[in-house]
């Protein structure tokens, strides 16, 4: 089969991500339990006129996914897919919100129209006039990785020479709201660099965008090659281990071809055993990387880590800001992404550096 490359990345997150020339350089440390994305400046990207209809998740998609196509140095793809767990959900709420206020009365169809899951899929497609291939996955913590494995499969069966893929969430209050009320988010405020250490119930929530041009062609600007994606609905806490060892096995590795691994703890202290088992038997000897302490936990958080997997290879560097433990990696060549959120939907990525 033919590989499949990472050329060019584009992120929007509660860190300055948007910036393709920076890494992790100066960090934005939060105390409180909800996140939001630092905004860059829209007027850059898009026309104001239009930015004002647009939701927060499409404006952050907008551009992310036109960062991920200048550095690739494209104008357009031959297909579109985007993992999302709640798609434009504000626009959703605010509909239904209209619906009521205004007693089934003169709405105006905008938010309507924008309020499907698919939105950020379809208005990234009306700017670029792509008339491909375009699907979106609601597939909750894993949606990203359905995304990833979709297009790995296009491109491997040459339905594809290059796929924009992407995965993002955005935060609304309603969300927020019923999270805290069945005790998902964190009651108390946490400090980042303190998110592990807090030992308490819940976790701290996020919002994001991130964009990835895949393709079955290398370019001058490819950061790393996509080896495998892996996702399991529920896994018991020793069964994790051995199908890490299952993944590898089939690429013809062991745990000592992985120079980074990288955890997506969240500081539940309920579910942050699944990565703390690991960390003390099958990775005690593997340098280990977190990231939600930036980020904040949403169903396409992995978006993030895959933005940081993919710049970790290309830099050649781990910032101190996400290093877990002190082991030191003779070489970063191959790095292992594992993540789950509440003990269910579980993925593996593995990528290699080109």
């Amino acid at each position: 089969m033919k590989p499949v490359y990472i050329n060019s990345i584009g992120s929007v997150s509660a860190q300055k991500t948007f910036d393709n020339k920076e890494f992790l350089n100066e960090i934005r440390d939060y105390n409180d339990t909800v996140i939001h994305v630092i905004d860059p400046n829209y007027k850059e990207y898009i026309p104001p006129a239009a930015a004002r209809r647009m939701a927060r998740g499409i404006k952050m998609s907008t551009v992310s996914s036109k960062n991920a196509l200048t550095e690739a140095g494209i104008e357009n793809v031959d297909a579109i897919i985007v993992g999302t767990g709640l798609g434009c959900i504000g626009d959703s709420e605010r509909f239904v919100s209209d619906i009521i206020k205004n007693d089934e009365q003169f709405l105006t169809p905008t938010r309507f129209i924008q309020s499907s899951h698919n939105t950020v899929a379809g208005q990234i497609a009306l700017g670029l006039g792509c008339k491909g291939h375009n699907f979106t996955f609601v597939h909750s913590a894993v949606s990203f990785e359905s995304s990833l494995i979709d297009a790995k499969m296009m491109l491997q069966n040459n339905e594809a020479d290059t796929v924009l893929v992407g995965g993002v969430d955005e935060l609304v209050e309603h969300h927020v709201t019923t999270h805290r009320l069945i005790g998902h988010i964190k009651k108390e405020p946490v400090t980042s660099k303190d998110l592990l250490q807090s030992k308490t119930e819940g976790m701290v929530m996020g919002e994001g965008s991130h964009f990835f041009v895949l393709s079955n062609k290398k370019s001058n600007s490819c950061y790393a090659q996509l080896l495998a994606v892996k996702t399991f609905n529920t896994l018991a806490k020793d069964q994790v281990q051995q199908k890490i060892i299952a993944l590898l096995e089939k690429q013809e590795m062991t745990i000592k071809d992985i120079d980074l691994v990288i955890l997506g703890n969240n500081g539940d202290v309920n579910y942050d055993d699944y990565y703390e088992q690991l960390s003390a038997s099958l990775l005690k000897n593997t340098s280990q990387a977190y990231y939600k302490h930036l980020s904040g936990e949403y169903d396409t958080a992995t978006g993030f880590a895959f933005w940081l997997a993919n710049k970790i290879l290309k830099t050649q560097n781990i910032p101190e800001s996400v290093q877990l433990n002190t082991v030191e990696p003779s070489k970063l060549q191959t790095i292992l992404v594992y993540n789950q959120y509440r003990g269910e939907n579980h993925s593996l990525t593995l990528i290699q550096k080109c």
